[in-house]
C-alpha cells in the first residue's frame, strides 16, 4: 500500500508539473518576444534568469517588500520576486509583452502577489515601492533618478548593467551573466542638528555635509566627525566632545534622529532635531 501511495503521489506531482509546463507553453504560443526587438524607449533585452535571482538577493527581497520592475518585459523579475513572497508590480508599455507577462504570472499561480501595469514608466507612480529594479539605458535612468531619490529612505534600487550618474552604488556584483548595482535611498540629513539627552540637559550640535549617502561633518567645537556612515535611515559617526571620544548611532525618523550616544563606556539616549 505504501508503494502504491508513493507511486500515486509521484504521478500526481509529475502531472502537475506537466500541466504547469503546458500552461507556460500556452502563453508563448500566440506571442514569443524576440531579444533586441524595439520598444517605446529601449529595445527589449531580457535579464538572464540567473542574474534575476542575484539581483533580488542583492536587494535582500523579503515577503514584506513591495517590488517594482520598471520595464517589466515578460515579467520574469516580477515572477521571481513574487516567488520570494513579495508583492510585485511590473510596469510595461508594450501591450503584447503585458499580456504575455500576465499569462505567465497566472501559469505560475502568482496572480495574488504579482501584477503587470500597462503604461509609461515615466507616468506611473511607484512611490510605495521598497525595492525597484531597472534594466534601462543610462539616459532613462537619469530621467528617473529624481523620483528614485525621492523614494522613502531605505528603499533599495537594483540596476542591471548601468549606473545612476554620479550617485555611487552601495554595492555591486559581477557575474558571468552581467553586472548589477545596488543603491539604498539615503535619508536627507544635510545641515545642522542639535542632539539633546532624554535624561538630562546635556546637548551637542553637529553639521552634516551630505552628498547622496556620503557624509562628512563638523562638531560645534570645530572637530571633524570621523567614521561617518549613512545607509538609508541609519547614521553613525564619532567625534571628540570635551576631549572624550564620543560614538553616535542613530536612526532618522522624519525630522528627528533617534540616537544612542556612548562616552566612557556609558550609552545614553538622545534626540536630534534640526538647528
Amino acid at each position: 500500500m505504501l508503494a502504491v501511495r508513493i507511486g500515486l503521489i509521484a504521478v500526481l506531482a509529475l502531472g502537475g508539473g506537466l500541466a504547469h509546463a503546458d500552461a507556460k507553453a500556452d502563453c508563448t504560443r500566440s506571442y514569443t518576444p524576440r531579444s533586441g526587438q524595439p520598444g517605446k524607449d529601449v529595445m527589449w533585452i531580457p535579464t538572464p534568469e540567473p542574474l534575476v535571482g542575484r539581483m533580488l538577493q542583492l536587494a535582500n527581497v523579503k515577503p514584506t517588500d513591495v517590488v517594482y520592475d520598471l520595464g517589466a518585459g515578460d515579467g520574469r523579475i516580477v515572477i521571481a520576486a513574487a516567488k520570494l513572497g513579495a508583492n510585485a508590480v511590473g510596469v510595461e508599455y508594450n501591450p503584447q509583452l503585458v499580456q504575455l507577462a500576465r499569462c505567465l504570472i497566472g501559469a505560475e499561480g502568482l496572480s495574488g502577489r504579482a501584477r503587470i501595469v500597462q503604461g509609461d514608466l515615466f507616468q506611473t507612480s511607484f512611490s510605495d515601492a521598497t525595492v525597484v529594479t531597472l534594466f534601462l539605458l543610462p539616459e532613462l535612468d537619469m530621467r528617473l533618478r529624481p523620483e528614485l531619490l525621492a523614494l522613502k529612505p531605505g528603499t533599495r534600487i537594483v540596476s542591471h548593467a548601468y549606473l545612476l550618474g554620479d550617485w555611487p552604488p552601495d554595492r555591486r556584483i559581477i557575474t558571468p551573466d552581467g553586472m548589477a548595482y545596488l543603491w539604498v535611498v539615503p535619508a536627507p540629513v544635510d545641515g545642522s542638528w542639535t542632539f539633546r539627552s532624554r535624561a538630562s540637559r546635556d546637548q551637542f550640535t553637529v553639521t552634516f555635509i551630505q552628498s547622496y549617502q556620503r557624509l562628512r561633518g563638523i562638531g560645534a567645537n570645530g572637530s571633524v566627525l570621523t567614521d561617518t556612515q549613512l545607509s538609508g535611515t541609519d547614521v553613525e559617526f564619532d567625534f571628540p566632545d570635551g576631549g572624550d571620544p564620543t560614538h553616535v548611532t542613530g536612526q532618522v525618523d522624519g525630522a528627528r534622529i533617534l540616537a544612542k550616544v556612548t562616552r566612557n563606556g556609558r550609552t545614553t539616549d538622545y534626540v536630534g532635531t534640526r538647528s
